[in-house]
């Protein structure tokens, strides 16, 4: 099987290394990802500037473009024949929620699946102190899995993994998006010129824990595996809204 790995947190980023040396081992892997960190980028895609591919090392491509970049750079220029699977990550942080929009990890994956190619995005719930090791352990399950059995055209996996030991997960659990708390505030502050600037962001993220969803599954020690789509057609609302077309 031959596996493409990405991510938004750069070519350089610990937990990629972890997952390409445990996936190596048992599978032809190749590295298309962005030269430093892209986290937040969603799924920008770069149209208006050139995009520079380069070898790290044996087998791991650095891009200087987003996400989305890489995945295009990887199917249509790198490889001659396309991989049977695409992962995004493992991400250095939860993409749980109404995050999935802002996320590059979830993005790339998303893109990988437009072009055709099953792919699944892996995050970790955490921001330090990661245990990569689990979320290459739950990606080499899945990878098993879905080499039997393929996920339907256009689907993707959004798999976010407790920070903990392999052996201290529950298991696995279908879910949907949680819905975020949304506490971010933006900072004004002046440059040494004087002049305005802002930061966007601030507070760690605050998921309503309802049963069912992917921050519960987290908060309770499984892993969150939560089928995803582009097409964000609210389909059972088409009948019911009347536009006076």
């Amino acid at each position: 099987m031959r596996i493409l790995l990405t991510n938004d947190d750069g070519v350089y980023a610990p937990g990629l290394k972890v997952l390409r040396d445990f996936l190596k081992e048992r599978f032809e892997v190749i590295v298309v990802a962005p030269q430093g960190e892209r986290t937040g980028i969603s799924h920008a895609i770069s149209l208006k500037d050139p995009v520079r591919l380069w070898e790290v090392e044996e087998g791991v491509w650095a891009c200087d473009g987003t996400p989305v970049d890489c995945v295009h750079l990887a199917l249509k220029v790198l490889l001659s024949e396309p991989p049977d699977l695409v992962i995004s990550g493992p991400n250095n942080g939860p993409n749980m929620g109404e995050e999935i929009f802002y996320s590059g990890t979830v993005a790339a994956a998303l893109e990988s699946s437009i072009l055709g190619i099953q792919a699944i995005a892996v995050s970790v719930a955490a921001r330090r102190d990661h245990f990569y090791e689990t979320a290459a352990q739950v990606a080499l399950k899945l990878i098993e899995k879905l080499s039997s059995n393929p996920l339907p055209p256009r689907v993707i996996l959004n798999v976010n993994v407790p920070n903990v030991p392999w052996e201290f997960i529950g298991g696995f659990k279908l879910t949907r998006p949680s819905r975020r708390v949304f506490n971010n505030y933006v900072v004004e502050a002046l440059d040494p010129r004087g002049a305005k600037f802002y930061w966007i962001g601030g507070k760690e993220p605050v998921f309503v824990l309802e049963e069912g969803t992917d921050a519960h599954a987290v908060a309770n020690g499984f892993v969150s595996i939560t089928p995803l789509r582009a097409d964000l057609t609210a389909y059972d609302e088409l009948e019911k809204i009347n536009c006076g077309v």
